[in-house]
């Protein structure tokens, strides 16, 4: 070899000379600000190889990642000094997973091996380790703090979260390891070239998905007892081993026990269960009795234009989507996007936390190849609008009951109210003001140089997967800040956004209407825009599926407070209302699944087509 520093892509770095020819093992030394130990860790590994290695038989790879220290200098100065020492360097930070599987590629040996240069785990296992690859034994060698034999003395501070990672690691991804951090691994040439392309993860859990996608595989993984001691980093550290530890896990298991369970069958039946169990939800917190003995009262007539003119909302959802999609350079057709809209709506009504919102994320991913950020950022829109507008019309209503001295009463009754009303009413406060202190924190961010965002993160975080989360994160608020950035841009999506509000509002009062209730028409308009705006806001917090239950609460304790009309009148309309929007997305998102044919795994294959074949995804309006 030249001792050169090799700055090239890995492919062509294979081959060479008839010396290169002859190398068995590889070692690779993943290096990010070594400065201080990585010429002793090259030199404790050349003897340790030599010792059981014939001459030209192994050599030692310096994978440098961006270093930022005098480590490039070093790696430099030991190549160039033995023909067994390369030192591969990269400009920009790849991870430690991505600096591996680039060092991989452009190693020589058949064995490819890979440790810690803190060289935590006892060189004595070297051996082993590279015998059982090497002998054939097995195809994936490594070592293991917490099979019986070894000896790991591991501070409670990393020992009890590493005991939780790899319980995580075994019961989701179904793996038979009891470790599989340990840095201290083999592979043989042909299970890393097989599996480097299906390895998604570049930092800390690329090992872990090798070893979880090559017993999948079905490759040999042998996992043996070493003695072990804690060097360098012993705390926890929030992004990489929540935000990112936690999300790859989820990710994997999507992609290995759920995706290729998907067909077109499975989706349409999941859509059908998707549609009942939305329905069934809804009598935990309604009593369809009651329901039906108010629909009953109420006009027939009334509740059927109510229906009509919700479903009217339904495409200005899809046009405000497609405004705020378009502020981020993505033009899609209003038909998909009302579609994707009505599946996570529908989602909503099931799931937790508005995780439905989630679907829509992976259906404009998937169809249309929009970036997650760039997703999520574009839902984050949707709902600070949402949230504005409806905060606005409450503002705009209470303005008028304080001038018409109402406040007073209002107050009292909200005082002296117990139960999900008072809840829901104290919850909807919270959100109208954390609303408006999320637009001003955003408009202010828009106007400094300062990157906010990066800062927050390192303050919980040190480590290098920092960076990732960083950018992720920033790309999603400069998303979120291009979508109000613009004065059409806000004065488009604003207007729709009051627009679908108002349909939402009017639905409400023809329901009320419905009932006879004998007010007059400015207080029955003023007390449905309240009443719905508060109830709305309350349903922001994801405490009950679809914010049923505390939209109720909201508008009973409200109508009941500021009109003459009884609780059971109020609490008739409020549940009539509610059933009547559910209802609507219901039916319009399992229509939507099978429209679209909502189908994950061809989502994702065609995603896969679209991308290798450079075109646009084809369109399915």
């Amino acid at each position: 070899m030249d001792g050169r520093r090799e700055d090239t892509e890995p492919d062509s770095t294979r081959g060479g000379s008839a010396a290169e020819a002859d190398v068995e093992v590889s070692v690779v030394l993943p290096a990010y600000n070594e400065a201080e130990t990585i010429e002793e860790t090259v030199e404790t590994t050349l003897r340790t190889l030599a010792a059981f290695l014939p001459a030209g038989t192994f050599e030692v790879i310096v994978a440098e990642d961006g270093c930022e220290d005098r480590t490039p200098e070093i790696a430099d100065r030991l190549a160039a000094a033995d023909e067994r020492i390369r030192h591969v360097h990269s400009d920009e930070r790849l991870g430690r997973g991505g600096a591996l599987e680039r060092a991989f590629a452009a190693a020589e040996g058949e064995t490819l091996v890979y440790f810690d240069t803190d060289l935590a785990t006892d060189m004595r296992h070297l051996e082993e380790l590279v015998d059982r690859v090497r002998s054939g034994a097995a195809d994936v060698a490594t070592g293991s703090r917490w099979l019986p034999g070894n000896r790991a003395d591991r501070p409670a501070k990393r020992g009890v979260p590493s005991r939780v990672y790899n319980g995580l690691v075994r019961a989701v991804l179904r793996s038979d390891l009891r470790d599989h951090q340990c840095g201290f691994k083999a592979f043989s040439r042909d299970a890393f070239e097989d599996l480097r392309t299906d390895v998604e993860d570049d930092h800390w859990f690329w090992d872990t998905e090798m070893l979880v996608r090559a017993q999948r595989a079905g490759y040999e993984v042998a996992e043996f007892p070493v003695e072990w001691t804690p060097k360098g980093d012993t705390k926890v550290d929030l992004v990489r081993d929540v935000l990112g530890m936690g999300s790859q896990i989820l990710r994997t298991f999507w992609q290995l026990s759920v995706r290729p369970r998907l067909s077109r069958r499975v989706s349409i039946g999941a859509g059908a269960v998707l549609a009942v169990l939305a329905l069934a939800l809804m009598t935990q917190y309604i009593d369809f009795g009651t329901v039906f003995a108010e629909m009953r009262e109420a006009d027939p007539l009334l509740v059927g234009i109510a229906t009509f003119v919700y479903v009217l909302s339904w495409p200005l959802r899809g046009q405000r989507y497609r405004d705020i999609l378009a502020e981020l350079g993505f033009h899609e057709k209003l038909g998909f996007l009302t579609g994707a809209v009505f599946i996570s709506q529908t989602g909503n009504l099931v799931f937790p936390a508005r995780a439905g919102d989630l679907i829509r994320a992976y259906v404009v991913k998937a169809r249309r190849g929009i970036p997650y950020p760039t997703g999520f950022a574009s839902l984050a829109a949707e709902r600070v609008f949402d949230l504005l507008t409806i905060a606005s019309m409450a503002g705009v209503v209470l303005i008028g009951y304080t001038a018409t001295g109402q406040t007073a009463e209002l107050a009292r009754t909200v005082v002296g109210a117990e139960g999900a009303g008072r809840v829901a009413v104290l919850v909807a406060t919270a959100v109208g003001l954390a609303a408006v202190a999320a637009v001003v924190v955003i408009a202010l961010s828009a106007r400094s140089d300062r990157d906010y965002v990066t800062a927050l993160v390192y303050r919980v975080s040190t480590d290098s997967y920092a960076d990732f989360v960083a950018g992720v994160i920033s790309r999603f608020v400069s998303d979120l800040q291009a979508v109000a950035g613009t004065r059409g841009g806000f004065a488009r999506v604003g207007v729709t956004s009051v627009a679908i509000w108002t349909l939402d509002v009017v639905t409400a009062l023809l329901v009320l209407a419905a009932f006879s209730p004998g007010l007059p028409f400015v207080e029955l308009v003023a007390v449905s825009f309240f009443a719905v705006s508060v109830g709305n806001l309350a349903k922001v917090l994801p405490l009950s599926p679809g914010g049923v239950g505390l939209y109720e609460g909201a508008f009973t304790l409200l109508v009941v407070g500021l009109t003459p009309l009884g609780a059971e009148l109020a609490l008739g309309a409020a549940v009539l209302d509610h059933a009547v929007k559910n209802l609507v997305t219901v039916i319009g998102g399992y229509g939507s699944m099978l429209a679209l044919n909502v189908s994950l795994t061809t989502a994702v294959e065609e995603t896969r087509e679209v991308r290798e074949a450079g075109d646009e995804a084809p369109e399915l309006d």
